[in-house]
């Protein structure tokens, strides 16, 4: 039982006072990053997507 309970301090102060932890702003503009760069890989994702789709139904207006 001792272990855990050291385990507990050990891990509260390494959270405490070694992490560094980031500002509100830099929170929100690593958000802001990582929105945008979403939406632009959705972005992409979209047109191959479409592509695909395009080119699976040429194939099939020529077979069937």
């Amino acid at each position: 039982m001792k272990k855990i309970v050291t385990y507990i301090k050990e891990c509260y102060n390494e959270l405490v006072y070694k992490v560094s932890w980031p500002t509100r702003t830099e929170l929100s503009n690593s958000a802001v990053v990582v929105l945008f760069a979403s939406l632009i890989i959705a972005a992409i994702v979209f047109v191959i997507d479409m592509g695909f789709e395009g080119v699976i139904r040429f194939i099939y207006s020529k077979i069937f």
